[in-house]
Formats: C-alpha cells, structure tokens, sequence
C-alpha cells in the first residue's frame, strides 16, 4: 500500500475515550466530557446533538485544541488527526492544526470578532502566509465565498457595521481561509432568526461542498442535523449514547433519551400535538441507564 493510500485508509480525526474535567469553584471540578468516542472520514459531515450541558460545545472545542490552558482544565484519552496523536502534544504542534487543518465557526459572532478590526484584516490574518500575496484577492474571495455579495465593502467595514447573518458569514470565512481538512461548527446559527439561519446554513453547506471539507456541526436542532449531516452522535450527560447513519438514528432510535429529543420537537403537521418534554422522573432513568452503561461497557473491556 502506498503512502497516499495509508493515510486515506486512516480517519482523518479520531477520538478515543476523551474526558474532559472543566473547574467550576475554588476546588471543585465537573466532568463535561466522558468516554466520548467519534470519528470522521475525509469529506463527512458529522453532527453532535444533545441538550445544553450534554457536553457537546466541550466536545468541539477540545477536538479544535481551544479549551482553556490551564492546568485545572483536564482532557485525557485520544485525539488523533491523520493518526497523529495530540492529547498531550505541545503547544506549537496544536497551533500548527489550528492554523492549517482546523477552522472553528462559533454561535456568537460578536464575542469571536474583534471590534476595533476591520473585517477584511480579520480574515486577512486567517489566510496562509504563501497565499496572502500583496493585494486583497484572495481575502475578498473567501468573503465572496462565504455569501457576501459585496466582499470589498464588506472588508472595509468594522462588525458592528454588519448585520448578525453577515457577521456569521464573516465568521465562515475567516474558517475556510485556510483551507482547512475540518470544520467545527458550534450552533452556527443559534442567535439569528428563521429566514437568517436557513441563508447561513445555506452558505455554510455550499462551501463545505466545493472545498471537499469534512465538516462537524454541533447543534440541538434535529432538523439541521438532518438537512446536512451524514453520520450523527446524540450526546446526553457527556457520554455518547447514540451514533449512527443520520437518518437511520433519526428514523429509528434506539436510545431512550434519542426517542426523547425527538419527541420534544413540535410536529408541523400536527400543531395540536402536545410538545412532550423531559420530566425530571425520566432524566434520573436516563442517568442511571448512561451510568450502567458506562459500567458495563467498562467491565467489557
């Protein structure tokens, strides 16, 4: 087997039971992320579903090397791009994926943007060095990439300046200028209204498509997930409790917390449905049906 064919029969990322320990006090620690395996092929598209505080934003940020530096803040187990491990790894290694292999796109775009920056230094500063060049080519093609139609106006303005779906289509851009192997997408489009949301995902979906991209979108939205993602992780109390093909895990879940997050969407078809949620005698099931889980899988190994 050649080179090129060895590192194309290898995932491009890997995760091998990550855990990841957040502090939350003076002396107290939570466990955010346990025992989370997931993987992405070159070109995929993967989605992480679950409710707020599942574990699934951590997830991310620990896949792209953004979790804080310090030495409360935990991860341990396996993240490997191309084989290549990087729990552990120093500080010039991460940045080098960072810079090349990773772009990350946030759900609050004014936080990530810098607000005494114009736009197009912004995403001038996320395009390679080789490729910079010494005019605006290539930054004003990843803004036009991105769905902004008028690309040099849009550069000369200050985010402030942008409405909130140009400002995550800046935040897309300043992604893909690097021509990155992975996309992290953490709730793209939760701050925007409906017609907004469905323009960005739109674009986002576009883009991922023409660069060959393997893409991770993080979201509650089942709906999304549905619409882009080909394989799907349903997250609940920072385990993996569900994965599969997108629409068989959608069509026929197996899980009982899965069942339940379906069975919270209101149905368009049938508005008087009652929307069902997650009673608290439901949620003490679902813990103890995770934990046992976890220890009969431990016991497996």
């Amino acid at each position: 087997m050649t080179a090129e064919a060895e590192e194309t029969a290898v995932p491009l990322l890997e995760v091998r039971d990550l855990a990841v320990s957040l502090p939350t006090g003076v002396r107290t620690a939570v466990q955010a992320v346990n025992s989370v395996d997931l993987r992405v092929e070159r070109g995929e598209r993967v989605g992480i579903v679950g409710e707020s505080g599942s574990g699934k934003s951590v997830t991310g940020r620990a896949v792209a090397g953004l979790l804080p530096t310090s030495p409360r803040v935990r991860v341990s187990g396996s993240i490997r791009f191309s084989g290549t491990e990087m729990v552990g790894a120093p500080d010039r290694a991460w940045d080098a994926v960072r810079a090349r292999r990773v772009g990350m796109i946030f759900q609050d775009p004014l936080t990530y943007l810098n607000p005494v920056m114009k736009i197009g230094e912004q995403v001038r500063e996320s395009v390679p060095p080789e490729r910079r060049g010494t005019g605006d080519e290539e930054m004003l093609k990843f803004l036009d990439l991105a769905g902004l139609s008028d690309a040099r106006a849009v550069a000369g303005r200050f985010p402030h300046e942008l409405s909130g779906g140009m400002r995550q289509r800046v935040l897309i851009a300043i992604a893909i200028a690097k021509l990155p192997e992975l996309i992290v997408a953490d709730e793209p489009t939760t701050a925007l209204d409906a017609t907004v949301q469905r323009r960005v995902l739109a674009t986002l979906d576009d883009t991922v498509s023409r660069l060959g991209t393997s893409l991770i979108l993080i979201s509650h939205d089942l709906a999304v997930v549905a619409s882009m993602t080909d394989r799907i992780y349903v997250m609940y109390a920072g385990r993996i409790v569900e994965s599969g093909p997108t629409q068989q895990v959608l069509s026929r879940p197996e899980h009982p917390y899965t069942r339940a997050l379906l069975r919270s969407v209101r149905s368009l078809t049938d508005p008087d449905l009652e929307l069902w949620a997650i009673r608290p005698s439901l949620r003490r099931e679902l813990d103890q049906l995770v934990a046992g889980g976890a220890r009969a899988q431990g016991g497996d190994q």
